[in-house]
């Protein structure tokens, strides 16, 4: 055991001398693999990223176990809490929603500003306009313009399709799609939303308008039901209001004219006006109760959201710095180097003779 030991690090040890006995070719590898880094990291833009933490508020209703073991089950990943059979949406499915097509191209309008200039923009614009690719992406971007122009005729000639979009907006909804990140700590059942942006000030006001379009879809997800039980109860309420006005003014109208007349038949009209009057009154006021009880309901239904950490603009980049990217590729450059000189130089010799 030990005289292997002894000779594997024999062979170490000739192996490195024999690297660094060419010490020429190893410097040339080095300084070139360097150069390649030194290019590449300037020609990459930096990327920038903004975040949100959220604690939403759970949906009442579980399986009544108690608190310690849900607590133990959440440490594993599992929920065994029970959340409440009215919501299908649980924050495990907020992931889900900003990928959808429908959100994202709802954010192509979101205007923005970027840190050294304040003019307003549209999210689309900056993306489309603002945003710079290393040297390398320039053939595959001339290749996509050529093909754009093509794409964009054939669309203009045809009709508009509600189950078709642009290929520019396609494209943009992946491109935006790679740019924002949402996580939910099963655990914990903090949100956290990120998004990235080779602007700083981009980057947060994106993640605010994440936020705050994060909250509207849940709202108007849970609440959708009681707003149109409110909006049932109020038409009816305000015709049941009108209703019974127009029958007190009828039934008035009819006393008044009628003050002095004794005859059974004007009496017995009156009272019919004034139990329609009653009738409509009692209908008004329950359907009152109804608008009420409906509006209360929704307020109930409105989820609350507490944040734990608003969006800033951030000051360090979120990518790769640049020393790290050149150390990488010099570290690829011995990589190499260490392969050509004990296996490349080798096989070129055999392959001669």
């Amino acid at each position: 055991m030990e005289e292997n030991k002894i000779s594997h690090e024999i062979d170490l040890l000739k192996l490195a001398g024999k690297v660094l006995k060419e010490w020429k070719t190893l410097l040339l590898f080095i300084l070139c693999s360097m150069t390649i880094g030194i290019i590449v990291a300037l020609s990459t833009p930096k990327e920038y990223s903004a975040n949100v933490l959220l604690a939403p508020e759970l949906s009442s209703g579980g399986l009544g176990l108690s608190s310690n073991l849900e607590d133990m089950a959440s440490s594993f990943g599992f929920d065994i809490s029970g959340k409440s059979s009215m919501d299908a949406i649980y924050p495990e499915l907020y992931p889900d929603i900003f990928q959808s097509t429908d959100f994202l191209l709802g954010l192509f309008s979101t205007p923005v500003r970027l840190k050294d200039n304040p003019t307003i923009r549209s999210y689309k614009d900056h993306i489309q306009n603002e945003t710079k690719f290393p040297f390398w992406y320039y053939p595959k971007l001339w290749v996509a313009n050529l093909l754009k122009k093509k794409t964009s005729t054939s669309e203009q000639a045809g009709q508009k399709d509600r189950f078709k979009i642009s290929k520019i907006d396609y494209d943009l909804c992946n491109a935006i799609s790679k740019k924002i990140l949402c996580n939910i700590d099963k655990k914990t059942s903090v949100i956290s939303i990120s998004v990235s942006d080779q602007d700083p000030l981009v980057a947060a006001i994106m993640a605010d308008t994440l936020q705050n379009r994060l909250q509207t879809y849940i709202t108007n997800y849970r609440t959708q039901k009681a707003r149109a039980d409110m909006n049932y109860y109020k038409a009816l309420t305000v015709k049941a209001k009108q209703d019974y006005e127009k029958a007190r003014r009828t039934y008035g109208g009819y006393a008044d004219a009628n003050t002095d007349i004794i005859l059974e038949s004007f009496k017995a009209k009156q009272e019919d006006l004034e139990n329609d009057m009653q009738l409509k009154y009692n209908a008004y006021t329950s359907l009152n109760t109804q608008l009420q009880a409906a509006k209360a309901k929704v307020q109930e239904r409105t989820p609350a959201f507490t944040i734990l950490q608003k969006p800033i603009m951030p000051y360090i980049a979120s990518s790769m710095p640049r020393s790290l990217m050149v150390i990488l590729f010099m570290l690829v450059g011995l990589f190499l180097d260490v392969l050509w000189i004990l296996y490349g130089k080798n096989y070129l010799k055999k392959k001669k003779s």
